[in-house]
């Protein structure tokens, strides 16, 4: 199978943990400079904030998906946690095998996953509740990165898009879809990625390279 050039310990999930820990990092100082005899008992007794455990969650999310993808097997190509020259943005993983290219956002939220469609605006993502929709807008953003790196190296392959959900709660008989994008759990995306397609092993590797080099890792 492909490699990125690391271990998947060490590339999915690294840049989001590397923030976490320096979120903590900088609370935790905080508390001790403050109530210097008191620190670890109330560092004990408190709740680190939201945002900080987002960053947790999220690296926790991407190396969980990372393992997934390790066992698609054969000739695919995985690259783990990739830099967008130019942008604070990373993408979690990409996979280059037998039906194209795919993009993968690994969330890791727990809740009902559904879409609302209507005619008269765009389909609409929602989780445990709440509007998600710029969940998409994102992926759209790294399809987009990605589609023009092969452009520009007129490489001509397909490119799909997926958000990947390790916790969410998704429809048990029937896939989900947001536009173009599946929204899926982490067995169906290595069902989808095991699939026969239209690239040869030799296409796939030289797409791989091109996007290894174009997108650095993030760490």
């Amino acid at each position: 199978m492909g490699r990125s050039g690391k271990g998947v310990e060490e590339t999915a999930g690294a840049s989001a943990n590397e923030i976490y820990q320096r979120q903590r990092a900088s609370r935790e100082a905080k508390v001790r400079a403050a109530y210097p005899r008191t620190a670890d008992l109330r560092l004990a007794l408190s709740r680190a904030p939201q945002h900080e455990v987002a960053w947790k969650l999220g690296a926790e999310g991407e190396r969980l998906v990372a393992e997934s993808l390790e066992r698609v097997g054969g000739s695919a190509h995985l690259l783990h946690d990739r830099r967008i020259p130019g942008r604070r943005a990373n993408i979690d993983h990409i996979a280059v095998v037998a039906t194209g290219v795919w993009v993968i956002d690994a969330k890791n939220v727990r809740g009902k996953v559904r879409v609302e469609r209507s005619f008269r605006s765009p389909p609409k993502l929602v989780i445990a509740g709440r509007d998600r929709s710029k969940l998409i807008e994102g992926l759209n953003r790294q399809i987009t990165v990605v589609t023009e790196t092969l452009r520009r190296e007129n490489l001509a392959v397909p490119v799909h898009g997926a958000l990947c959900f390790p916790e969410a709660d998704l429809p048990l008989f029937r896939e989900l879809r947001c536009g173009e994008h599946r929204l899926l759990w982490r067995k169906q995306l290595v069902k989808h990625l095991r699939a026969a397609g239209p690239v040869p092993p030799e296409h796939a590797a030289l797409v791989a390279q091109v996007l290894a080099d174009a997108l650095p890792s993030a760490t």
